[in-house]
């Protein structure tokens, strides 16, 4: 089937073990476009059922062969790329992204399939290690101790609101579970439901072709809180990954830690993602820089999780150069729609903890109604910033806050101030050197990705990418849910001591 003869109409139905399963209560998507289509509303006991569906499943395919594995993730890819144009025509319709964006995203998405197939037929994740025995070693002789990195179980995951594609149904949390051979239940979001359940049939199809267990992918629709807080206190889930608000996160995660057998939350939760404009870079190119943060701060009306919400720069007429080219690109920037009316509620609430404060100076204040926002500046100087905790917390939109330093120990002061973030950028020339150096440091220690002379809203997926950071940036510093290591958040290590040739794993029995 090419991807243009594809036909979709969203029935509005769970996929559990195999099943499209209906018969509830029901909620309507709100679409940019008017149109909505009736979606079941899951239940606890649906959970219940995809759990144990997913546990029965994991005791075959956590142990398939990884080349078994890579074929399956391949042919999810391949039936998402059959769906292309009946994707992004719901897709569309359902967050009011451009087309150009949801192609972007599903590419991204398939390419990320792909990254993890060829991922796991290489071995390397595995980190197989040997200690041979050491009969003779005195005054105790060594055991032979082997060790593998091994699949914890059925994972949960958390459709994102902000990428329907990407970090979502097969998104990337769903694809390094899948490639680590661990059975995935999700919980799709309610801003795209028929996008999340489209994309379950391409995975459901890539199940039927490879001959793969029914309960190693399930889609429950969202809707009500008790579906998520069933999935993770649900006994048989050994890890969650999410992307999304700090609030929702953080309330999920205390809820995996107050489990009887506490879980691992990978939970990317927010960042302002603060951005250095040194003194040479400023006095240079200030303009162009100032130019370019306001395409990055706009683009997808502001909302990626890496959005660049604040600038330092120096006080002074280099500042000012920045701070006059940012504001003019930003009064140029068109009208834009939000993804849904709660996330743009909550950007005209943020917005609102700056204009109501007499400390920071509105240097753009558009007129937004509704899901068309256009975006705002705001400017204060570091001490208001490390003095007022609100100013820090992240605003999911098109807002910047410009903060003005008066020295180099000012901005370090700053940065150090900060909470962990996703990313830190700093824009510098080579006579920044000496800066940069003292900067780097200290914001290593605050973000998981650390940029020079860019701009963050792009997120490379790649295996030398981190996408996470100390918290309130993620609920794990040592993981990230983009790249190829984002395989290990659901893998352990398990060694295994004197175990013979003949029954030990088939990828650890021929390496020495």
């Amino acid at each position: 089937m090419t991807a243009n003869s594809f036909v979709f109409k969203p029935h509005g139905k769970h996929l559990i073990a195999g099943e499209w399963i209906g018969g509830g209560a029901v909620f309507a998507n709100a679409p940019a476009t008017g149109h909505t289509d009736e979606f079941q509303i899951g239940t606890p006991a649906q959970v219940d059922a995809a759990c144990a569906a997913a546990e029965d499943a994991f005791w075959s395919y956590g142990y398939t062969p990884r080349a078994e594995r890579a074929k399956f993730l391949d042919t999810i890819a391949d039936e998402i790329e059959a769906r292309a144009e009946a994707i992004t025509e719901i897709g569309s319709r359902e967050s009011g992204l451009p087309t150009a964006r949801l192609q972007g995203e599903r590419g991204r998405t398939t390419g990320q399939l792909r990254l993890f197939a060829d991922h796991i037929r290489k071995g390397d994740y595995l980190d197989r290690r040997v200690d041979s025995a050491q009969p003779d070693r005195a005054p105790a002789p060594r055991p032979e101790i082997r060790m593998m990195q091994r699949p914890i179980g059925p994972i949960a995951v958390f459709g994102a609101s902000n990428f329907p594609l990407a970090f979502s149904t097969a998104g990337g949390d769903t694809a390094a579970a899948l490639a680590a051979g661990c059975p995935v239940v999700v919980k799709g979001h309610s801003a795209h439901p028929g996008t999340g359940e489209i994309i379950a049939e391409a995975i459901h199809a890539a199940i039927k072709t490879c001959g793969v267990h029914p309960g190693v992918f399930s889609l429950i629709q969202g809707g009500k809180r008790d579906v998520g807080q069933a999935l993770v206190q649900h006994p048989l889930i050994k890890a969650v990954g999410f992307t999304g608000s700090l609030g929702g996160g953080r309330a999920l995660f205390d809820l995996c830690a107050q489990r009887p057998e506490p879980i691992p939350f990978f939970g990317e939760l927010g960042s302002v993602n603060p951005m250095f404009v040194l003194d040479a870079a400023a006095k240079a190119r200030g303009a162009s820089i100032g130019e370019g943060w306001a395409g990055s701060l706009t683009m997808g009306a502001g909302q990626f999780c890496t959005n660049p919400g604040i600038a330092v720069v120096r006080k002074g007429a280099d500042g000012d150069a920045f701070v006059a080219a940012a504001k003019g690109a930003l009064e140029q920037a068109p009208e834009q729609v939000m993804l849904t009316d709660g996330i743009a509620q909550a950007y005209h609430d943020g917005k609102a903890r700056f204009t109501g404060r007499n400390a920071v100076r509105c240097l753009l204040d558009s007129v937004s109604e509704g899901r068309a926002v256009r975006p705002d500046l705001f400017e204060t100087d570091a001490d208001t910033y490390l003095q007022d905790h609100a100013l820090g917390e992240e605003v999911f939109g098109p807002l910047g806050l410009v903060v003005r330093v008066s020295s180099d120990d000012d901005m370090r002061a700053l940065a150090k101030g900060f909470e962990g973030q996703l990313t830190a950028t700093i824009h510098m020339d080579d006579e920044d050197a000496g800066e940069a150096r003292a900067l780097l440091p200290i914001l290593e220690r605050k973000a998981g990705r650390v940029l020079v002379n860019g701009f963050p809203t792009g997120v490379e997926v790649c295996d030398a990418m981190v996408h996470g950071g100390p918290y309130p940036a993620s609920t794990n510093f040592g993981a990230t849910s983009v790249g190829t290591l984002a395989i290990r958040r659901f893998l352990r290590p398990v060694s295994y001591q004197n175990v013979p040739t003949s029954v030990l794993p088939d990828d650890l029995g021929d390496v020495s």
